[in-house]
């Protein structure tokens, strides 16, 4: 049976709906949980998802259920929803896209079941402008989280030795991803061909380790350094997003020393953080993504 329950967020009006559906049964994880973890996280999510076309991954009936992607922002929005057009080649014509720029936006969407949000990796006044650069390390099993530690050091050297500082996030899921912030004039076109060259030198200097092709038959044990996302038409998942996982995990930044320690220590626990982990780190240490939207960088020369 559905209940909704009217609720004030800011100056708007919502109806919540099913709150006590379990998005995540196997930790007793309600709807209800969910709309207030990221009414909690709000404060630095919200920096991340401003200006940023989002793509939904809603699961209506939780984790275990079906789920499917929504670009265009649903027509039954709110009047006050603001959406950016942006160009879809295959449709030849522009999808208007949710923004997701303040709290009572950002309720509304959790209450659509939208457990994970994705955003592209520029803003939508400049699609053709990318603000960072993104290297998704995915394992191929038996590799795992803490295999993706070690390749993001080595990755993190190599940037390094370019003058690029980078940071560290997990995925929430099984991986690890390394961003680096440019938030200079960059195309997408320069970003490819920087995070390729990357991943193919990773990938010669240690081949038992690491593959930067997305062959199947070559990933078993090893860390795949995926540049590809590195595109216009795709996307990643935000930080501070809740991820689709048996029980809750967050997509959370991390510092380097935490990848170094759990590489040390090959303890894949120290990054499965959950919403009260997320929450509590965000608390004693603020937003340790900051970085990747106010720092500024340029790639070294990518044309030769």
């Amino acid at each position: 049976m559905r209940t909704d329950h009217e609720v004030v967020v800011g100056d708007r009006r919502l109806a919540l709906t099913n709150l006590g559906k379990l998005m995540y049964p196997e930790a007793d994880y309600t709807k209800a949980q969910v709309i207030d973890y990221y009414v909690r996280i709000a404060p630095v999510l919200l920096a991340h998802l401003k200006g940023r076309p989002l793509t939904m991954k809603r699961y209506p009936d939780g984790v275990h259920g079906q789920f499917f992607y929504e670009k265009r922002c649903p027509e039954h929005r709110p009047s006050w929803v603001r959406t950016a057009p942006i160009r879809s080649k295959p449709l030849g014509r522009a999808i208007h896209y949710c923004l997701v720029e303040d709290l009572p936006t950002l309720v509304w969407v959790a209450n659509l079941a939208d457990l994970e949000l994705h955003t592209s990796l520029s803003l939508a006044e400049n699609m053709s402008r990318p603000t960072m650069v993104v290297f998704d390390l995915d394992p191929g099993l038996p590799a795992d989280i803490i295999d993706c530690c070690d390749v993001a050091l080595l990755c993190r050297g190599m940037l390094e030795r370019l003058g690029l500082a980078s940071f560290p996030k997990t995925s929430g899921a099984k991986g690890l991803q390394v961003y680096v912030p440019l938030n200079t004039p960059v195309t997408y076109g320069e970003t490819k061909r920087f995070s390729r060259a990357m991943a193919e030198a990773l990938a010669e200097n240690e081949p038992s380790r690491v593959v930067a092709l997305q062959r199947k038959s070559l990933r078993s044990g090893r860390v795949l350094v995926d540049w590809s996302q590195n595109d216009e038409h795709k996307t990643t998942v935000c930080v501070y997003s809740l991820r689709a996982t048996p029980t809750p995990r967050v997509s959370t930044p991390v510092t380097w020393d935490e990848v170094r320690r759990a590489a040390r220590t090959r303890d894949v626990r120290q990054l499965a953080l959950g919403p009260d982990e997320v929450l509590q780190r965000v608390e004693a240490s603020g937003d340790l993504f900051a970085g990747v939207l106010e720092l500024e960088q340029r790639l070294p020369d990518t044309k030769s």
